[in-house]
């Protein structure tokens, strides 16, 4: 073997197995049958050489990603005693479980999958070339990125969904029986996201709920430079589930836990802990100098620790094989790796922007339409007032109620949404109605909540979580845009995470103020390519709107926020008390919906004329109704638009509906900075140049006090016609 067109590691390695300078086996490992360890020590070692040809290649600038696998080789022991249908949610250095599981499906390429990951190839069967995961549709393994603990709440999630589509009786992309594993690192465990998962799994397992996951905790005592305390991921986890241990130097203890542990939760279907002793081999990644923190002593002293090592020397005791006969065939194993090598690396690149972005939006399902509810039956709790005009809360409540009959697989997660119904009734006799196992009252967790709705999109249910207030989704809002909102970017649209977050928000609620119930901020949604963010302004819009975004999740399989202004749920009046101008009647369930994009027009009157257009959304939309109708008395006729989609803009469709009005005044209830308004005016003026006058108002750049007065930093009525006068009187 030329040193040249080797790495340096895989010289000595062969060396020393030819010289027999390996360690004594731990044990005799007697559990461990010789085929099987024959092709758990193949998927070891296939690991390390990929690791270690992707850091030649890194040099050459053909390899992308270097953080591998080296030293954690022994999850292929757990990747072997589970079915190749448990879905597998793994961390970036589980990359000998994924050879492993390939080998449960004939005809699988590993080798050649993961170096087209590592050159980033556009024929990488996963990722399409945008990154370099670990992930599979036939082998159950969605894809991850570099997961700092974010991929556990779906991992619980998921092994919830498992039994919770059996309880249902509905076959779900997961088969009954399964188990969700999901990997991690010691220093990942100490994060919020994994604590609260862990929590989630054990706060519903208390309850007798069952949550068959499997946490594997892969603990080589670092978190890239900082030491896991020694000991400290038995004394924070272990004491809250069945725990399960093994030093991954000792494969026959690891296949023994390993069994344990899968059969432990897969008959009890409870969560467990799999605490794997790992060696972090050649650094946290390509261009980790790990001299700068570590002595030369103790990296020396951890490379003889190495799992591989002892691996091999218990392959060589088993006497199958002569020293020689194995060297032999790892050289030729590394020389067809990199030969593979030389070939992934040569394949096709993405090509252009709409390559890369070609899986942002996933392809539709192609499940046909589902009949109409009966009306009678849905609603008839409250038959009494149908027919009868309503507030906003009232119906989408109605609506949530003809989608949980029309559609089976609905179902909804949040805080209070079962037998309360929500802070604000919006939830109320939901889970009457349709039981607590589609009306899911939850711990409060917002990670937990949204990880509940993707592991129950990926199951296949239609998932409908709830998040409180807006405010509260800035804690957990990495699990819409880190987890749901890359699936299927990352998989190239084969995984995706269809739902509708509901989420109850904006500013103007009087009574019940401060800002984390009146926050005023959505920013972070306009950030995330592929969501979509609907926000209605009155109930009949709500109800067309959710119906709308159900459809598309269902459908399309979108991920959609649906946002609903607190402050008009239970408004009944427009201009004057008991006038009833903002109460509806419920759509029929045949309304046409409206065009995806297109707002709202409301005409100052029948003229069709405008002397200025306000275009806002929300409780801004419904202040510039009644500031419309002040104008009208001085003589200025103002067509008010109701926005409606906020993500992504649709700005041509905006244009279009201002008509030939040069005047346009946009009212924005958020921020000044970072509103929604700031992409509204560039791109009006991007669409057609020198063709606006357009003026803004927006709230102040502050957060939202409590009482009265939030009302000093927030649009209202009377500025809206201030505004109006100022554009309608200025000249160009």
């Amino acid at each position: 073997m030329s040193q040249q067109e080797f790495h340096p590691w895989a010289v000595s390695y062969l060396q020393r197995v030819r010289d027999g300078r390996l360690p004594s086996p731990v044990t005799n490992a007697d559990n461990l049958p010789t085929p099987i360890l024959a092709q758990i020590f193949q998927s070891m070692l296939q690991s390390r050489l990929l690791d270690l040809r992707s850091r030649l290649l890194q040099a050459k600038g053909q390899s992308f990603y270097t953080i591998g696998s080296s030293g954690h080789e022994a999850n292929a022991v757990v990747a072997h005693v589970l079915n190749r249908t448990d879905p597998a949610f793994l961390h970036y250095r589980s990359g000998a479980f994924f050879v492993e599981r390939s080998k449960q499906l004939n005809g699988s390429t590993p080798l050649y999958d993961m170096l087209l990951s590592f050159a980033a190839s556009s024929d990488d069967p996963i990722s399409g070339g945008r990154h370099k995961v670990l992930g599979s549709l036939p082998l159950c393994v969605p894809p991850q990125t570099s997961t700092i603990a974010s991929h556990l709440p779906k991992a619980v999630a998921t092994g919830f969904a498992i039994d919770l589509s059996e309880r249902l009786g509905i076959d779900g992309n997961w088969p009954h029986g399964a188990i969700a594993v999901c990997s991690f690192g010691d220093a990942s465990a100490n994060h919020s996201t994994a604590q609260g998962a862990i929590n989630a799994a054990c706060w519903a397992d208390y309850q007798h709920v069952p949550v068959p996951v499997l946490f594997l905790c892969e603990d080589n005592g670092l978190g890239i430079s900082t030491p896991t305390p020694c000991g400290w991921i038995a004394h924070s986890l272990s004491p809250h589930m069945q725990t399960f241990t093994a030093d991954s130097r000792d494969l026959g203890d690891v296949y023994s836990a390993a069994q344990a542990a899968v059969e432990f939760v897969r008959s009890k279907r409870k969560p467990a802990l799999l605490h794997l002793k790992t060696y972090r081999l050649f650094g946290h990644a390509g261009a980790d100098a790990e001299v700068a923190y570590r002595k030369k002593e103790q990296i020396e002293g951890e490379l003889e620790q190495d799992p591989l090592l002892y691996a091999t020397a218990l392959l060589l005791s088993r006497g199958v094989e002569t020293a020689e006969q194995l060297a032999a065939q790892i050289e030729h194993l590394d020389q067809q790796i990199a030969r593979v090598a030389q070939e992934a690396t040569q394949r096709p690149k993405l090509q252009d922007a709409a390559a890369v972005m070609k899986s942002i939006v996933p392809p539709p399902s192609g499940k046909p339409a589902l009949p109409l509810a009966d009306r009678s039956i849905a609603l008839g709790f409250d038959k009494h007032n149908l027919g009868k005009p309503q507030h906003m809360a009232k119906l989408i409540n109605w609506t949530l109620h003809e989608i949980f009959a029309r559609y089976p697989t609905a179902v909804m997660m949040g805080e209070d949404v079962g037998k309360k119904g929500g802070v604000y009734g919006v939830t109320q006799q939901l889970v009457q109605q349709y039981g607590p196992n589609r009306v899911i009252n939850t711990l409060l967790d917002e990670q937990s909540i949204l990880g509940l709705g993707i592991g129950a999109a990926q199951q296949g249910l239609l998932a409908l979580p709830e998040i409180q207030f807006l405010a509260y989704v800035h804690n957990a809002e990495d699990q819409i845009r880190g987890e749901a909102a890359t699936l299927p970017f990352f998989s190239n649209g084969q995984y995706q995470n269809p739902m509708v977050v509901r989420i109850a928000g904006l500013a103007y609620q009087r009574g019940f103020g401060g800002h984390f119930h009146n926050d005023n901020s959505f920013a972070v949604f306009r950030d995330i390519p592929g969501l979509l963010l609907i926000c209605p302004s009155n109930g009949a819009d709500a109800a067309l709107l959710l119906r709308q975004a159900v459809e598309l999740a269902y459908r399309d399989n979108r991920l959609i926020v649906f946002l609903e202004p607190i402050a008009l749920y239970m408004t009944r009046d427009l201009h004057a008390p008991g006038d009833n101008g903002w109460t509806f009647e419920l759509p029929a369930q045949d309304a046409a919906l409206p065009e995806f994009g297109t707002p709202a027009v409301v005409e100052a009157d029948d003229s069709a004329q405008a002397d200025i257009v306000i275009v806002s959304y929300a409780n801004g939309f419904y202040l510039s109704r009644q500031a419309q109708q002040q104008l009208a008395a001085q003589g200025i006729r103002a067509r008010v638009l109701d926005i409606r989609y906020l993500v992504p803009l649709h700005a041509d469709k905006i244009a279009a509906a201002i008509g030939d009005c040069r005047k346009v005044l946009i009212v924005d209830e958020c921020r000044k900075r970072g509103s929604l308004s700031e992409e509204l005016f560039t791109a009006l003026h991007e669409l057609q140049p020198n063709r606006y006058h357009i003026s803004r108002l927006c709230a102040e750049d502050s957060f939202i006090p409590l009482g009265a007065a939030a009302y000093h930093v927030l649009p209202s009525k009377g500025a809206i016609v201030e505004a109006a006068l100022m554009l309608h009187g200025a000249e160009k």
